[in-house]
């Protein structure tokens, strides 16, 4: 059994190009249905404004899948805490016994989230683009546009937030970061009427985005619902999209953006709708023309986790790197 902390890994697994091919290549095993991905379970905790949610997936061929536990608690920010934490555990695939954890805090997720929504804008957003707009100035707003920045080159970001204190830190640090003008929208409006690319990255559970305020070319990628009550986008936007992608229509319908526009009726079917691995397996063609329409609904998988997870542990295993605690077994039985 390996045991990786978190600054181990923060300080050698790195939200780059090597993170993003692995997270698109898991998405693509989905795809082509060599991954077995279960539903989520989630324990939504009202009391404090906070949810965990438990994913998993097994990809054939892999010596091991992840099991992953991650939590949302949406007030934490008041206590100066991240809102996201948990963990990651990698089981052998051959005898089923636990041979990692990754005590990640949540970062592994962060890194995975992130990937998915740059490898969404890859295949749905233009390929020249001025003005990114962020909805949501949380750890997601962050990294999210730390990921564009590997597909695609921009020269501003607009960031719009409830609270002023946190956008005005976001401005600072992002344009730090990310070397290009990073400014205050100040609507939701606003920052999806100026930009080409949208991302949202709320816990809302009202719309933020309008249909009326879509205009030709924009690219949205909203991976906030996550959650049957969550809502970023209005209905409309869905019915609106030239092109619609899902990370996995199923789970989309259950929990996420589609799941309201279905609902609604805005969307009657949802057959046709195609999924990040057929774009990225080549089985479907993500935009068409700089003039088209493009949400990608994101909710997190499964299939995300383990792919992160087994690259993590393959990069710290090489370098040498976590305790090593030997399993002693008596009758087959860990002990």
């Amino acid at each position: 059994m390996y045991i990786f902390t978190e600054e181990e890994l923060r300080q050698h697994i790195s939200l780059n190009h090597k993170a993003l091919s692995v997270v698109e290549d898991g998405f693509t095993s989905l795809a082509e249905k060599r991954a077995v991905m279960p539903p989520i379970m989630r324990v939504d905790v009202h009391d404090h404004n906070g949810e965990v949610d438990v994913k998993t997936a097994y990809i054939k061929g892999k010596d091991k899948f992840a099991i992953k536990v991650s939590s949302g608690f949406f007030n934490n920010y008041q206590l100066g805490l991240p809102s996201g934490s948990g963990l990651m555990m990698l089981v052998s695939a051959t005898t089923g016994v636990p041979e990692a954890l990754l005590l990640d805090n949540g970062y592994l997720t962060d890194v995975r989230t992130a990937a998915a929504g740059a490898i969404a804008s890859k295949y749905l957003a233009k390929k020249d683009i001025d003005t990114v707009g962020v909805i949501g100035c949380g750890s997601q707003g962050r990294y999210q546009v730390k990921a564009l920045k590997l597909v695609r080159n921009f020269k501003q970001v607009l960031v719009y937030g409830r609270s002023q204190d946190r956008v005005q830190a976001y401005v600072k640090e992002m344009t730090k970061e990310l070397g290009v003008e990073v400014l205050a929208a100040g609507s939701a409006k606003e920052a999806v009427i100026q930009s080409d690319l949208v991302i949202t990255t709320t816990p809302a559970s009202e719309p933020v985005i309008k249909a009326e305020w879509l205009h030709p070319g924009i690219h949205i990628t909203a991976m906030g619902s996550d959650a049957e009550h969550k809502q970023e986008l209005e209905a409309e936007v869905l019915a609106k999209a030239d092109v619609l992608v899902c990370d996995t229509v199923a789970q989309c319908e259950r929990m996420g953006e589609l799941h309201h526009a279905v609902s609604q009726g805005v969307i009657s079917q949802t057959k046709d709708i195609p999924e990040v691995g057929e774009l990225t397996s080549k089985q479907a063609a993500g935009r068409q023309n700089d003039e088209q329409i493009t949400v990608c609904d994101l909710t997190g998988t499964g299939v995300q986790d383990t792919a992160i997870a087994l690259f993590a542990f393959q990069e710290m295993v090489n370098r040498g790197l976590g305790l090593k605690i030997e399993n002693k077994t008596k009758g087959g039985v860990i002990v």
